[in-house]
């Protein structure tokens, strides 16, 4: 399967974005980052633990620290909240167009956090 404009074949395990939940968001984003759980979580003020719990979606955080972790991501926190949206909250946002905004959101993500989200942390 194709999205229309975009070279590379489309995996069925990216289309699924569209079904995850923060916690899922957070391990995503977190991995594209090439972090560690010990490594986002010492960046993010919390522990690892915690960041555990987060990722398997046992804990519901408050905003402040979604706050800290995607600054801790180098990301803004509306990209964290969109690729843990599911489908039902996306609305009447086309499916394909979404598909393609989460392609461009994970493929910016690759990649070790910038130098100067590391110094302003």
């Amino acid at each position: 399967m194709r999205l229309s404009g975009h070279p590379k074949p489309i995996h069925r395990f990216l289309l699924r974005i569209f079904f995850m939940n923060i916690g899922q968001a957070i391990q995503l984003a977190r991995t594209k980052r090439k972090l560690s759980q010990a490594a986002l979580a010492k960046r993010a003020g919390i522990s690892v633990s915690y960041l555990s719990l987060l990722e398997r979606s046992r804990r519901d955080p408050p905003l402040s620290t979604l706050q800290r972790i995607a600054g801790a991501l180098a990301m803004p926190l509306e990209i964290l909240f969109f690729l843990g949206a599911e489908d039902s909250e996306l609305g009447s946002l086309n499916r394909e167009l979404a598909g393609q905004l989460a392609i461009t959101a994970l493929e910016l993500l690759n990649g070790p956090v910038p130098q100067q989200a590391e110094l302003s942390l």
